[in-house]
């Protein structure tokens, strides 16, 4: 397949690969060879977010980086809705016919929710997991109230299929080292959405905050029985929606966790410190070795 819209090669040298999902197609990357870390992105971002991580890893572990239906260069298929219960899945789905064991995942924002509901049920198929500025329960008031204003209408519809908002705002806003939201940087997360039409699914998220509490909470529940699971918490410091009190959050439910707090990240912790995430999915495959 061809891809849909143009990506600085020096940036993303990667080799392109769509495997089929119903009448669309899932885009992902397969970079390496050893053990299988599974990288999992958010709103609105594709696997672009992870390029420098892939870079640092791929002589040592098999690095996979997927786009959800309607992000990046994955297709969606006909009547899907852009939930993240719909993403996950995909990525259920993607596990099970890439045959992928012992998986590492590496989640961060909607990704934290898509790759944990896989997580609580597939608990025998995890190795461990890094976490980075997510959560994965019924959203608190400030995530609320940001889901009123850019999930709602008018207002949150018209700024992200009008004005593709999350593209061209929130991404370089969740970017704490200014210098790195260059020209190219903006083109590879802009591009993937030139229409109103296609920016859906970046209001879908937001709207979903709200509307998928019920979902949240059943994961929410679950988390228990990832209490052994070896973890890593790599966290921005920086990122407002997601403060320190999360944090707390986690390490209480990830009871085999370490933690790392950035000062110097934001939201987007992979754009900032791509080598702190890396040096994560090392520790774990270190405190996992001979599993």
């Amino acid at each position: 397949m061809n891809r849909p819209f143009e990506v600085d090669p020096s940036e993303y040298t990667f080799k392109d690969r769509w495997l089929p999902y119903r009448d669309g197609s899932v885009h992902y990357l397969d970079e390496g060879q050893g053990q299988t870390v599974l990288l999992l992105h958010g709103n609105p971002t594709w696997s672009y977010l992870y390029r420098n991580v892939i870079k640092e890893l791929r002589d040592t572990c098999r690095c996979i980086a997927l786009d959800y239906p309607g992000f990046g260069m994955s297709k969606a298929p006909s009547r899907y809705g852009f939930t993240p219960a719909e993403h996950s899945d995909v990525l259920a789905d993607f596990i099970q016919r890439l045959e992928l064991k012992n998986v590492v995942l590496v989640v961060q924002d909607w990704g934290g929710p898509i790759g944990l509901n896989y997580a609580v049920r597939h608990r025998e198929n995890l190795r461990g997991i890094v976490m980075m500025n997510t959560w994965a329960w019924p959203a608190d008031p400030f995530k609320k109230l940001f889901s009123l204003l850019m999930g709602g209408r008018p207002l949150g519809y018209w700024l992200q299929t009008q004005r593709n908002f999350f593209a061209r705002v929130i991404v370089p806003f969740g970017i704490y080292h200014s210098e790195k939201v260059t020209e190219v940087l903006r083109k590879a997360y802009t591009d993937p959405f030139p229409t109103p039409e296609s920016r859906i699914p970046t209001w879908i998220f937001p709207l979903q905050i709200r509307k998928a509490g019920s979902w949240l909470a059943e994961i929410e529940s679950k988390l228990p029985l990832l209490s052994d699971l070896p973890a890593q918490i790599l966290w921005g410091t920086k990122d407002r929606g997601f403060p320190p009190a999360d944090v707390a959050k986690w390490q209480g439910y990830l009871k085999q966790q370490e933690t790392e707090l950035l000062r110097d990240a934001s939201h987007f912790v992979q754009e900032d410190r791509p080598d702190r995430v890396a040096a994560s999915v090392r520790r774990v495959l270190e405190r996992t070795s001979g599993k």
